[in-house]
């Protein structure tokens, strides 16, 4: 970890400037410099850091890592643009710049992963163009309700705290 009372402002603005042309698209290096900025508690580090998250979630970073986790039975597009969607309608989303942390914690509170897993499962494609059996269907969604909660706590491993606003 960078020692933030010795971060030069040519050090800082390095950081801004990998943020602004996505050379960092990573969940493990967007937190680290998300870890810096947040030491900084300075305001001009925001705006980079808020879209940075963005372009990770929105470019696919966020859903290739995902599946990156989820060899097995890779992660729902679905599940996580339906959450993308839910943060975006809600008034409350402004209480953090980690658009990708409002997004985990949307997938968990709105039970997303349960309902995605049954769809899919459900789906005749998943079985060779033939209606499966509901015992086949629960057996499945089980398997991606395990996979894709496991990859989501992974992922939210990355934060002690939440990166939330305080006072809102």
């Amino acid at each position: 970890m960078v020692d933030v009372r010795n971060l030069s402002q040519s050090d800082k603005a390095q950081l801004i400037n990998s943020l602004r042309t996505h050379r960092v698209n990573t969940l493990t290096e967007l937190r680290r410099i998300e870890k810096i900025f947040a030491a900084l508690n300075q305001h001009d580090v925001t705006e980079p850091m808020t879209s940075a998250w963005a372009h990770y979630v929105n470019s696919n970073n966020f859903l290739n890592e995902l599946r990156g986790l989820t060899r097995n039975y890779p992660f729902s597009s679905e599940c996580l643009d339906e959450a993308k969607w839910l943060v975006i309608q809600d008034p409350a989303s402004n209480r953090s710049w980690n658009y990708c942390w409002l997004v985990l914690v949307k997938i968990q509170t709105n039970q997303l992963i349960t309902k995605h897993a049954h769809s899919l499962a459900s789906r005749p494609t998943m079985w060779g163009n033939t209606t499966p059996s509901p015992a086949n269907v629960r057996q499945l969604a089980r398997e991606f309700i395990n996979e894709w909660t496991w990859a989501i706590s992974q992922m939210l491993r990355h934060w002690e705290t939440p990166p939330t606003v305080t006072g809102q």
